[in-house]
C-alpha cells in the first residue's frame, strides 16, 4: 500500500518535526506530504531540513494563505501524480492522534473513504468551550437533514480516501474551505456509491499555536449544504 498523509501548514513550526517522529514511530513506510502557505515562522525551511535526511518527507510552498480546501487539492493531486494508492489528511497540530493512522490503515481495506469521527459513539471532545462542541455537533446534524447523508460527522478533518475515488472527483472544480471543504469532499464520494465508514476518534484541541476558526468558515458551511442539495436536485431533473 503505496501512501501518503496531506497536512497543510500555516505557522506550524512548534509541531512539524515532533508530528514527522510521531507518525513515522506508528508507520514508518508512510510518506508526508506538507502543504505550507508561506508560513511566517518558516515552518517550510524546518521542512526542508527534514527532507534532507529523509525520502519520505515532502513539500509544497504556495506564496500566500489561501486555505484549507485548495490545500488539500493541491496534496491529492500530487500524490495521485506521484502514484500513491491510499491518502490520509490530518491536521499538524496533534488534535489528530498519530496513532488513529494504524485504525484507517486497516479499515480502508474495506471502504473508499474512511473518516475519524467525533460523534460516531457519542461526543469525543476534548478541550473545547461548550459553545463550539454544541456548535459543530448542530453543524453535523444540519448537515444530515439538508443533505440526506448518513455521516455522523460530516466537518471532521482527519480522513483516509482510495486514491482511485479521488480520481473521480473533478478536483479542480473544489472550491470550498474548511468545514465546508470536508462536507464537499464528502457529500462528492458518497454520491459516486463509494464505501464510506467511520470509526471513532477522540479530537483534542490544538496543543500550541492558534485555532484557524472563523464566523467566514461557519458561513461557507451553512451556504453550502444548500448548494449541494439544490445542485444535485437539478441534476437528477435533467436526467
Amino acid at each position: 500500500m503505496k501512501s501518503i498523509v496531506c497536512i497543510p501548514t500555516y505557522n506550524e513550526r512548534e509541531n512539524i518535526v515532533a508530528l514527522f517522529s510521531a507518525i513515522h514511530s506508528y508507520i514508518p513506510e508512510l510518506h508526508i506530504l506538507v502543504i505550507d502557505d508561506g508560513s511566517p515562522d518558516k515552518t517550510a525551511d524546518l521542512v526542508r531540513q527534514q527532507m534532507a535526511v529523509d525520502d519520505r518527507i515532502h513539500l509544497i510552498v504556495r506564496d500566500a494563505k489561501r486555505g484549507l480546501g485548495t490545500a488539500y487539492c493541491a496534496g491529492f493531486r500530487y500524490a495521485i501524480d506521484r502514484g500513491f494508492e491510499y491518502i490520509y489528511q490530518m491536521d499538524a497540530d496533534f488534535s489528530h492522534d498519530p496513532k488513529d493512522l494504524l485504525r484507517f490503515r486497516h479499515e480502508v481495506a474495506h471502504a473508499d473513504l474512511v473518516i475519524g469521527s467525533r460523534y460516531v459513539s457519542g461526543v469525543n471532545v476534548i478541550n473545547w468551550p461548550m459553545s463550539r462542541l454544541l456548535l459543530s455537533w448542530f453543524a453535523n446534524l444540519y448537515t444530515r437533514v439538508i443533505t440526506g447523508m448518513p455521516i455522523a460527522d460530516a466537518t471532521g478533518g482527519y480522513k483516509c480516501f482510495r486514491a482511485e475515488v479521488l480520481k473521480r472527483i473533478d478536483l479542480e472544480r473544489i472550491r470550498s474551505n474548511g468545514y465546508a471543504f470536508q462536507i464537499e469532499m464528502n457529500y462528492k464520494t458518497w454520491m459516486l456509491g463509494a464505501r464510506v465508514r467511520e470509526i471513532p476518534i477522540v479530537f483534542t484541541d490544538r496543543v500550541t499555536g492558534e485555532s484557524k476558526m472563523s464566523k467566514n468558515i461557519i458561513f461557507e458551511a451553512a451556504f453550502l449544504v444548500w448548494k449541494l442539495k439544490f445542485a444535485t436536485i437539478f441534476s437528477f431533473g435533467k436526467r
